[in-house]
C-alpha cells in the first residue's frame, strides 16, 4: 500500500515533550522525535517497504509499527484517504502553514466557561484597560458632548448586544432593509485586470466580498420559517431548508439563549478563494476575519437604527454548523454568526461603573 505525509501537519514541543498535530482533523499526539524522520520519507507517495528501508540502521519490525501507528493517527494517508487533504492543500496553499494552523487548529478548540479567570480577576490578575506613554509631551484635546439629537450619533450610543427578544415577526421591510444595507452592493467599481467589484456599506480589504450570509428566518411577515441563503444580485432569499429551527440554531451556537429567541440568525461565511486568488500571503486570512467584524459592526448599528435588537457571536459549534449550512468547511468556512429581533420590552439591567468600580480597575500598566 502507498502512503503519504498528511500535508496539514505541524510539529512541535509541548512541555517537553515532541508533539505531532493534524490539524484538519485536530489529533495531537505526544511521540518520540524520531517519528520526524520516518514522515520525513513519505513526502511522495510511498511503500511501507520502500521507507523502512531507507533506515538501516532501525529495526525493520520498529519501523513498520511506527508507520502503522502513524497511519493509524492520519499522519499519513493512503490515496482512498486523501480526499479531504488534497483539497484542503488546493484551497489553502498560498496560506499554509499558518494560516491553516491556525483556523483549523482553533476549529477543534471546545468552547468551555472558564470560572477560574473570575478568580484570578478576583485576586488582581488583570490586564491593563488602556495604554499610554508617560514621558511624551501631549495636548489634552477638548472635550464637546456629541449633539445625541443627531441619528447617526443616536444610533452610536444606542447600540447594545441583546439577549432577551419578543417572539413577534419582524415587518417584512425591516428584514428586506437590514438585509440590504449590511450584505448588498452600495456601488460597483471598474477593478482594472479584475473586472467590476461590489463595495459594500462596511470596509472590505480589496473588495473582495469573501463574505457570504446564510439566513435563519423564524419570525417574519411574509417569509416561511427555514434557512435561506441571501441572494446579493437579486436581493432575494433562496430557500435551502425548510425544517431549520430555533432549537437547531442554538445548539449550532452553544447552546445561547439569544439565538433561540432572535427573530432571525445570520451565519456568515467566507469564500477562501476570492481572498487567496489576490492575496496570498497567510497574513490575508487576518483580513478576512477582520472583514467580518467589519460587517458585524456595521449589522449592529444598522439593526440599532432600524429599532431591533442586535446580538452576534463566535461561539458555535463549527463542523455541525458548516454542515447545517451545506458548506464543506474548507473551501467555504463559517466566520461569525449575528441575530436580530424586536428588542424584549422589559431591557436588561445595566449597571454604571462608579467610583468603587474605577478602584477595582487597572487603568494603566504597572
Amino acid at each position: 500500500m502507498l502512503l503519504r505525509r498528511a500535508h496539514n501537519i505541524v510539529c512541535y514541543w509541548l512541555d517537553g515533550s515532541f508533539v505531532i498535530q493534524n490539524y484538519l482533523t485536530g489529533t495531537q499526539i505526544s511521540l518520540a522525535t524520531g517519528a520526524a524522520d520516518i514522515l520525513a520519507a513519505f513526502t511522495d507517495w510511498t511503500s511501507e517497504e520502500d521507507a523502512v528501508s531507507a533506515f538501516p540502521d532501525y529495526d525493520p519490525e520498529s519501523c513498520r509499527a511506527a508507520v502503522r501507528q502513524l497511519h493509524s493517527y492520519g499522519f499519513l494517508v493512503a490515496p482512498d484517504e486523501s480526499e479531504r487533504d488534497d483539497r484542503l492543500a488546493e484551497h489553502w496553499q498560498t496560506w499554509s502553514p499558518e494560516a491553516a494552523a491556525l483556523h483549523f487548529s482553533s476549529k477543534h478548540a471546545d468552547y468551555t466557561e472558564s470560572p477560574e479567570i473570575n478568580d484570578e480577576f478576583r485576586a488582581g490578575k488583570r490586564s491593563a484597560l488602556f495604554k499610554h506613554y508617560p514621558d511624551a509631551d501631549r495636548i489634552l484635546l477638548p472635550r464637546v458632548p456629541p449633539d445625541l439629537d443627531a441619528p447617526f450619533v443616536g444610533t452610536l450610543y444606542r447600540r447594545r448586544t441583546h439577549r432577551s427578544f419578543r417572539r413577534t415577526a419582524l415587518p417584512l421591510t425591516r428584514l428586506s432593509q437590514l438585509l440590504a444595507m449590511v450584505f448588498g452592493p452600495s456601488e460597483f467599481l471598474d477593478g482594472q485586470d479584475f473586472g467590476a467589484l461590489m463595495k459594500r456599506t462596511s470596509a472590505a480589504g480589496g473588495a473582495r466580498q469573501e463574505l457570504e450570509a446564510y439566513v435563519a428566518v423564524f419570525a417574519a411577515e411574509g417569509v416561511a420559517p427555514g434557512l435561506y441563503h441571501y441572494n446579493v444580485l437579486e436581493h432575494s432569499l433562496e430557500l435551502l431548508d425548510d425544517g431549520f429551527t430555533r432549537e437547531q440554531a442554538a445548539h449550532l451556537c452553544c447552546d445561547q439563549t439569544a439565538i433561540g429567541e432572535a427573530a432571525m440568525t445570520v451565519f456568515v461565511t467566507g469564500v477562501i478563494e476570492r481572498m487567496s486568488s489576490k492575496y496570498r500571503a497567510p497574513r490575508a486570512y487576518r483580513v478576512m476575519l477582520t472583514n467580518a467584524g467589519h460587517l458585524g459592526q456595521t449589522f449592529a448599528l444598522t439593526a440599532t437604527a432600524l429599532g431591533l435588537g442586535p446580538f452576534q457571536t463566535l461561539a458555535f459549534r463549527d463542523e455541525e454548523a458548516e454542515d447545517a449550512l451545506g458548506v464543506d468547511g474548507i473551501g467555504e468556512t463559517l466566520l461569525y454568526v449575528l441575530a436580530a429581533g424586536l428588542p424584549d420590552e422589559e431591557p436588561e439591567t445595566e449597571y454604571g461603573a462608579d467610583l468603587d468600580a474605577f478602584r477595582r480597575a487597572d487603568l494603566y500598566p504597572g
